[in-house]
């Protein structure tokens, strides 16, 4: 058991380190347009106006997912970079995968780009804000400046 939850706090902490959701969610998102672009053509309502760019585009999705993950230093770069291309599969992908695969790529890309790394987990921000609370309402008790 020791050495699944050695795995899972490893995990925890690269996790950590990078903007994974954002990543995943754009990876995802191009992976899901890239599997609509296979659909049959009963499914598809729009090739798009360049066969290549309806490939292209998602490809680009997942790869720039995939730098998010694994390079988070360039992440403002991907993440403004799959923001665009994400929207450039709205006439180019069957709508940007019927809208899920666009959704995905917009918002994690917008995760990616929001991302801050020198940030403390919530559960520790929020208990040292309660402490600076209770402690500035300490002094104004005490009457002296906070």
């Amino acid at each position: 058991m020791s050495e699944r939850s050695g795995f899972r706090s490893a995990f925890r902490r690269w996790r950590a380190d990078r903007p994974f959701w954002g990543g995943l969610l754009l990876a995802l998102g191009g992976a899901e347009i890239l599997l609509t672009m296979k659909a049959s053509m009963k499914v598809v309502l729009h090739v798009g106006m360049q066969g290549l760019a309806g490939y292209l585009l998602p490809a680009l999705m997942v790869l720039l997912g995939l730098l998010v993950l694994f390079n988070p230093v360039q992440r403002l770069f991907y993440s403004i970079t799959g923001v665009l291309v994400t929207l450039g599969t709205w006439p180019t992908s069957n709508l940007g995968g019927f809208f899920v695969g666009l959704l995905l790529g917009v918002v994690g890309s917008s995760l990616a780009f929001g991302w801050l790394p020198d940030q403390a987990p919530r559960g520790r921000r929020r208990q040292r804000g309660r402490e600076e609370g209770v402690a500035a309402a300490g002094a104004q008790e005490a009457g002296e400046p906070a």
